[in-house]
């Protein structure tokens, strides 16, 4: 049985973050004690924001304080939230329509935030049966998967998030079963500055609204709990 890997070994050079990059585009943040070799690469910021580098939890850490700024320890945790069974897996379902996004907006203590549509799978289901599900549940629109776009990793649970075509007009609030939310279209643009959960998908969703999806669900681990914190990691 081999050591579980307890740290990472955090390198930069002239260019960005050094990774071991597999042949499928995932990236590996280096173990602690490894020295790179020719199968390493070196990833500039913008390319290393939209990567997909595990593990999810260390990579997170190193992206916000290499982007804010912050102290990059040389040596950071392991911290892998794919390894350890979920509390509870959720799906969700993100519905674009001429440049704006279906979202479940709520109001607490005066203050607006928003989720995307989506819940717990049940026993028996599939992630992306419980997305079309859940999209009908709370907003009345029937939606069919093209593609799952990101897997996120938030307080013990993981979250499932699936781009959907979906037609119509959203469902009267007697009708529909999303704990007292109301079904709003917010314009894309504006998801990035939107008080909207998970946050760290918030702003790659704009992005990759008019740079492209990407060929594999993005993993991203996501510690933030406040809305009102700016999140450009």
């Amino acid at each position: 049985m081999s050591e579980e890997p307890v740290a990472v070994d955090v390198r930069f050079d002239r260019t960005g973050l050094i990774v071991a990059r597999d042949p499928d585009g995932t990236c590996h943040l280096p173990r602690r004690g490894r020295t790179p070799d020719g199968s390493w690469c070196s990833l500039p910021p913008d390319e290393a924001l939209h990567a997909r580098i595990r593990p999810a939890g260390t990579a997170e850490r190193v992206l916000r304080d290499w982007v804010t700024g912050g102290p990059t320890g040389a040596t950071v945790p392991w911290d892998d939230p794919a390894a350890v069974a979920p509390v509870r897996v959720r799906a969700g379902a993100v519905v674009l329509r001429e440049d704006r996004m279906l979202l479940i907006g709520f109001e607490e203590d005066g203050q607006p935030y928003y989720e995307i549509p989506g819940g717990g799978v049940e026993d028996g289901e599939s992630a992306p049966a419980a997305a079309v599900r859940e999209l009908r549940e709370e907003t009345g629109l029937r939606g069919e998967v093209v593609r799952e776009v990101a897997r996120v990793w938030k307080d013990g649970r993981r979250e499932h998030y699936f781009l959907l075509t979906a037609d119509g007009d959203t469902g009267a609030p007697e009708e529909l079963d999303n704990q007292g939310g109301t079904p709003v279209w917010i314009p894309v643009e504006r998801l990035p500055a939107t008080p909207l959960w998970p946050r760290r998908l918030a702003w790659r969703i704009a992005h990759w609204h008019t740079a492209g999806w990407p060929a594999r669900p993005a993993e991203l681990a996501d510690s933030i709990h406040d809305l009102a914190a700016d999140c450009t990691w």
